[in-house]
């Protein structure tokens, strides 16, 4: 276990390079940027944890959220079982350490957030956390369970029309490489180069605006926070000074909260406490202390 809590640690101290090194890992063919094409073979059946598009030239797996809402409309695709036990297994695991660790569109944000310019809290805008579990049930869940056509399928609303990801990784890319790509763009590209457009600006002044409100992947991650095995603990050596709340650009209070669902289990409440009271380990209290108290029963 220690040398398991060290790992992480390593993870933690170079997080910037973990982010990265997946993001490459995951969007591995390279040529494709130059080609124009989209990689279509077998791996794509396969889903990567955190929100990496479809359609990116360089995609090696495909996105959850896309394969969730093309499918989940109809039982006779096995596939929809398959990518909801695997979104299930990820947050199970991992809680959403997915997002600070393994997405490529929070990372993006990330490195946009580093620009010099002067920094904004978000505290304020706490209520508009909840738009993206509106997204989550509505436009990912509902829209792809009633709006499908004769064989069960469903668009994907939310890649089509709100999802920044896609326009970055996917139609940019192609539209560069593609004349016959470029001829064929409309109102739809605008409306997404405008939301990403929107996005990125945020994202200099506020820490990953679109992570806090309006990525459905980071909802149903944040709802596994609460029993995921990868947990946050503060032990009796807080002093509640505060400080791991001040460094949290999630909002988060790690003092009051350890399972909170905006948490993206980066790290930096472990390196802003003066007395060292936050750990991690694949060890939800919860469902131990329901152990131990069945051992008596």
């Amino acid at each position: 276990m220690d040398k398991l809590k060290n790992i992480f640690k390593k993870f933690r101290e170079k997080r910037n390079l973990v982010q990265g090194s997946f993001a490459i890992l995951t969007n591995i063919h390279i040529p494709n940027f130059f080609k124009g094409t989209i990689y279509t073979g077998k791996m794509k059946a396969a889903c990567v944890p955190g929100l990496n598009c479809y359609s990116c030239p360089g995609a090696a797996l495909s996105c959850p959220i896309g394969s969730f809402q093309a499918v989940v409309g109809s039982s006779k695709f096995n596939f929809a079982y398959y990518v909801t036990g695997l979104m299930l297994l990820f947050g199970t695991v991992f809680g959403r350490l997915i997002c600070g660790f393994l997405c490529p569109f929070g990372f993006f944000q990330d490195l946009i957030h580093k620009i010099p310019s002067k920094k904004f809290s978000t505290r304020r805008f706490s209520f508009l956390k909840y738009i993206k579990y509106f997204i989550l049930i509505f436009v990912v869940w509902l829209f792809g369970v009633f709006l499908t056509d004769e064989l069960g399928f469903a668009s994907p609303y939310f890649c089509q029309y709100l999802c920044p990801q896609g326009i970055l990784e996917g139609g940019i890319p192609l539209s560069l490489a593609s004349k016959s790509i470029r001829a064929a763009l409309g109102n739809l590209f605008l409306l997404k180069s405008g939301i990403l457009t929107l996005i990125i600006l945020l994202s200099i002044f506020f820490y990953r605006p679109f992570c806090k409100y309006l990525c459905p992947l980071g909802a149903f991650y944040a709802l596994t926070n609460k029993f995921s095995f990868y947990q946050y603990h503060v032990n009796d050596s807080c002093i509640s000074c505060g400080k791991c709340k001040r460094i949290c650009k999630m909002d988060v209070d790690m003092s009051k909260n350890q399972k909170a669902l905006e948490c993206i289990r980066c790290g930096d409440c472990i390196k802003a406490c003066p007395k060292s009271a936050i750990s991690t380990s694949f060890k939800n209290n919860e469902i131990n202390n329901l152990e131990e108290g069945a051992r008596y029963e």
